[in-house]
């Protein structure tokens, strides 16, 4: 039992290795998939296609189900996990999907969450085995924090203005529109949120608006000008690329560098 305890932490944790990258990339696919399937429902679509992205998603959300049940066994405090970030995460992934069957519109909310699943992938050291730089590491957190935002804020207006508010929130991009105009301060007043629940979700949005999204882009932009003044030099170590010109050794593993910049 411990053995094969052993064998899946290796799988689901060592992302640098070929085989275990395939297991990786077939939950982030299956999440961007599962995500897709909730912005094409929010369209009018025939009665097949709908029932054929119905049975799609209903075993991507077994899929998960499964994931988390063996994530959870994997681990000796089982009562600690379930409360952790990443679990919580999870279990809100595959939650309105079971619960569902009652209906809740609240949990149906909880969906629109699922893309937050990827943030397991991007907080590594590496992406995959594919993407080794920590300048550009940093680069695909900061712009996958804003798109997660906003992708969840579109899907939250989507859920709670549509029934009561269709001609202004017919679909996702309606939705996303607004909350693009909204975070940004714009406010062209063209989409108006009618109902309570709509209007404090407007407020967060403005709120996340004027605090998250100016430090994200505040950082991407400092990241920006620290390269500018960096020269391409790969330490052959950690994968590090950009250093200080006149930096003879790694600032992240501490290398001998070579002088030669890479073309």
């Amino acid at each position: 039992m411990s053995l094969n305890k052993d064998r899946f932490t290796f799988l689901i944790e060592n992302l640098d290795i070929q085989k275990n990258q395939a297991v990786n990339l077939s939950i982030v696919f299956l999440v961007i998939i599962s995500s897709g399937i909730f912005v094409i429902q929010t369209y009018s679509i025939p009665a097949n296609i709908e029932f054929i992205l119905g049975i799609i998603n209903t075993n991507i959300l077994i899929c998960f189900a499964i994931e988390y049940l063996l994530r959870l066994w994997n681990q000796e405090n089982k009562f600690k996990y379930i409360f952790s970030f990443y679990a919580i995460i999870d279990l809100i992934a595959i939650l309105p999907g079971f619960i569902g069957i009652i209906d809740t519109s609240f949990i149906r909310i909880l969906r629109w969450f699922r893309i937050l699943r990827l943030i397991r992938f991007i907080e590594k050291k590496s992406l995959f085995g594919i993407i080794n730089n920590e300048d550009l590491l940093i680069f695909v957190r900061i712009l996958f924090t804003l798109f997660a935002i906003i992708f969840v804020y579109s899907g939250l207006i989507y859920q709670v203005e549509h029934s009561v508010n269709p001609e202004d929130f017919r679909n996702f991009l309606d939705a996303f529109y607004f909350s693009i105009v909204t975070m940004t301060t714009v406010g062209f007043g063209d989409v108006t949120p009618i109902s309570s629940s709509g209007r404090l979700l407007t407020v967060l949005m403005i709120l996340t608006g004027i605090t998250l999204i100016p430090w994200q882009i505040g950082d991407l932009v400092k990241r920006l000008i620290e390269i500018s003044n960096k020269v391409k030099i790969l330490c052959y170590n950690c994968g590090l690329a950009f250093h200080e010109p006149d930096a003879d050794f790694c600032k992240k593993c501490g290398e001998k560098l070579q002088k030669v910049p890479n073309k």
